[in-house]
């Protein structure tokens, strides 16, 4: 299936430079956060809804097609924060699910909804002081004569993205988290 309603929101980030953007969806009785990861290959949507701890990721191919498929336990989920009740005669149609929300695809991003970091980890766990989640800075290994982390370097992937992971990997640097939020700081790349 293909979601065109992406590509003019693709083409705004891209101008603005946005690799992660973040973005409301409502579907039946749930709001969706819908985050946009154009840094990863193949792009990334990830829904997810706070009040039921609920999320899942669909991957974008070129060309901006998905697969609209659920696995059994993802679709049941669904199904139920959705408020849908079965019926054998008028399934849930996950392919309709898609369609309509491709109809409610913004076609521009704005820079105030770039995907926070501890945005993003209210939806992707994280195996490294998984409560510390808000953006602190950055540490050079290299002149403490140490060497970064494969837990740190997942983190700094799953939750910056693949540019702060490759300049990480690279330059032997960590990010560094906090789970006090006002000592948070904005996200750039070391």
């Amino acid at each position: 299936m293909k979601l065109e309603g992406l590509f003019d929101l693709y083409r705004s980030m891209k101008s603005q430079e946005i690799d992660r953007y973040r973005f409301s969806y409502m579907s039946g009785k749930a709001i969706f956060d819908v985050f946009f990861f154009i840094d990863e290959s193949p792009f990334v949507l990830l829904f997810g809804v706070k009040s039921e701890n609920f999320s899942f990721e669909i991957v974008v191919e070129k060309g901006f097609e998905i697969d609209p498929r659920f696995d059994r336990d993802t679709y049941k989920e669904l199904c139920r924060i959705l408020g849908l009740e079965y019926d054998p005669d008028r399934p849930f149609s996950p392919w309709s699910f898609f369609k309509e929300f491709n109809k409610n695809i913004p076609d521009q991003a704005f820079k105030l909804q770039k995907a926070a970091p501890h945005e993003v980890a209210s939806y992707r766990s994280v195996a490294e002081e998984a409560d510390k989640i808000y953006f602190l800075g950055w540490r050079d290994n290299t002149k403490r004569g140490e060497q970064v982390g494969v837990l740190n370097l997942e983190k700094t992937r799953r939750l910056l993205g693949e540019k702060a992971f490759e300049r990480c990997q690279q330059k032997n640097i960590s990010s560094c988290w906090t789970d006090n939020k006002k000592a948070a700081k904005d996200f750039a790349l070391p």
